[in-house]
């Protein structure tokens, strides 16, 4: 006798392909909203920048706190201030602005270890007498009136709205440490 083969047909699961619009849509407006944004703030480079070294900059650090710089602080277990000071070879004041703060509040209670270190007197804060608490734009206004703060983040589009400024340095965890990018003398 003959073995009977059962006729298996098995299914080929559908996926979507890696060029169909549904997957763009969300990518494109996201994109508009940036360059939109970042045709807004364009300054007027002052001449005394010209090789993007800004002279106000110097020891003792004044180092302006992102949220979400805090956030990757914890997860990579660096303490803030030693590590800004292991990062700059010299002494840091870590400055946080309202909006900062209140965004950090609104987290929530999974956040609220970054709160209880946002809130250590080592922190000086800053008040914030615009309106709204968007934490992006109070840090870009901030800048543009001084440039004596080094900007620490790890949020994408600030970063690259930060860029623009000339003579702004930019600190970002990465490969668990602290990391300085634009700032003359230690690159």
């Amino acid at each position: 006798m003959a073995k009977m083969r059962n006729a298996c047909v098995s299914l080929k699961k559908r996926l979507i392909n890696p060029r169909d619009q549904r997957l763009n849509f969300d990518k494109k407006n996201e994109s508009k909203k940036l360059d939109e944004k970042i045709h807004e703030i364009r300054p007027q480079a002052a001449s005394s920048l010209f090789f993007q070294y800004n002279k106000s900059l110097g020891p003792p650090y004044n180092v302006l706190v992102d949220t979400n710089f805090i956030n990757f602080c914890i997860r990579n277990k660096i303490d803030i201030v030693r590590g800004m000071m292991e990062c700059l070879y010299a002494k840091c004041t870590p400055y946080i602005t309202d909006c900062v703060m209140a965004e950090l509040e609104k987290l929530g209670n999974k956040f609220r270890i970054a709160l209880r270190i946002a809130r250590d007197p080592c922190f000086e804060r800053l008040p914030c007498s615009h309106p709204g608490t968007y934490a992006d734009d109070c840090i870009l206004s901030r800048i543009m009136q001084n440039k004596s703060y080094i900007v620490a983040t790890n949020d994408k589009n600030l970063k690259v709205l930060i860029r623009r400024i000339p003579g702004v340095p930019i600190m970002y965890v990465g490969n668990h440490k602290l990391k300085v990018e634009r700032l003359v003398g230690l690159d």
